[in-house]
């Protein structure tokens, strides 16, 4: 019989969704093993059904009946994990904090991942380094035919869906602008203090920190740009990897009526890229047109329609319509003038 104690994690060091989880695992000192390799290799050998989608990680948790089942897709995995172990939680307990939570974890999980696409699969340098890497992260003694096999066959397929996240030769300076101010904002935050909100780590943190294990601690161009623009976040991207050992207090959230400015500055950058991209997708998700164009930072910006980013925009409403009127108005004093405000345009 299988161990349900301890949570198995399935994932690959190149994936920063994996990372993402890892990370939260270690620091909410949740029993966890972890697998390198592909789900669709490693599930079937455990007995269990492949999840729908299959995605990276993929965990394997029991369900209410204490079957074990594999689950993906890291932001509800958070709330679920959050069911199963209270302690350590990385929810802020007031409810306006938890919505700009939600917001930036959101952010991270779909806007700065472009950047880590984009710069992976488009920047030369960057491309043969994957290319190389990233075989050997499922198995470091593959043979040398296979891995040259792999060298060629994964850039071809991830080159070739450079168009889903946006990037081409019009948009990259606008990928690269925002990735630039996205860590002065940071360097900006970190100076003032260690975590997104507070003085321990929220859902948001976890989200910046797995796309930036690949940004700071992979790909050689934007490790560059993060070396020279912001030191903290590249300092701040090596301690977050193993936070088992933080002491929590009481007090360590930020108080929602007293957020630092330098939040505004990241939130500033949300608003800017994220949400214009987040309306125009879901309004071709709503008309039944396969693509959408904006503007964005000036330029125009044209990629598929995304229909799980349409999701992403009606689960942030839900988020939001589900405060009270009291917190709504904090969230709208935190939001006042970064343009995230234009999210709820129209929401009930």
């Amino acid at each position: 019989m299988r161990d349900t104690s301890t949570i198995e994690l399935i994932g690959a060091v190149g994936s920063p969704y994996t990372r993402k989880m890892l990370s939260l695992l270690r620091y909410r000192r949740i029993p966890h093993k972890i697998i390198w390799g592909q789900p669709e290799l490693v599930i079937p050998t455990l007995g269990l059904e492949l999840p729908k989608p299959i995605l990276l990680p993929t965990l394997i948790l029991p369900d209410a009946n204490g079957k074990l089942q594999a689950e993906t897709d890291s932001t509800p995995l958070i709330r679920r994990l959050e069911a199963i172990s209270p302690d350590r939680s990385v929810l802020p307990y007031d409810p306006a904090l938890a919505f700009i939570d939600y917001l930036l974890e959101d952010f991270a999980d779909e806007w700065v991942t472009k950047y880590m696409f984009h710069y992976r699969w488009h920047v030369q340098a960057d491309i043969g380094n994957a290319a190389t890497l990233l075989p050997l992260h499922f198995r470091v003694n593959l043979p040398e035919e296979q891995h040259e096999q792999m060298k060629q066959l994964i850039p071809e397929r991830q080159i070739s869906r450079l168009y889903v996240v946006g990037s081409n030769d019009v948009t990259a300076p606008v990928i690269d602008a925002s990735y630039r101010r996205f860590l002065q904002a940071m360097e900006a935050h970190l100076r003032a203090q260690p975590y997104m909100l507070g003085n321990r780590p929220s859902a948001a943190d976890f989200a910046m920190f797995g796309q930036l294990t690949q940004l700071v601690g992979f790909d050689p161009t934007p490790r560059a740009i993060a070396h020279r623009l912001s030191p903290r976040t590249v300092a701040w991207t090596s301690l977050m990897e193993d936070l088992s050992g933080l002491v929590l207090g009481a007090d360590d959230w930020n108080n929602s009526d007293q957020i630092p400015d330098t939040l505004r500055g990241i939130l500033t950058e949300v608003g800017k890229m994220y949400v214009p991209a987040l309306l125009a997708n879901s309004l071709a998700f709503q008309s039944g047109e396969k693509s959408w164009e904006a503007e964005i930072d000036g330029l125009r910006w044209t990629q598929p329609t995304f229909p799980y980013q349409a999701k992403c925009l009606k689960w942030i409403n839900e988020e939001y319509q589900a405060l009270d009127t009291e917190d709504r108005i904090r969230v709208d004093r935190i939001l006042a003038g970064t343009g995230c405000q234009d999210l709820f345009l129209g929401s009930a």
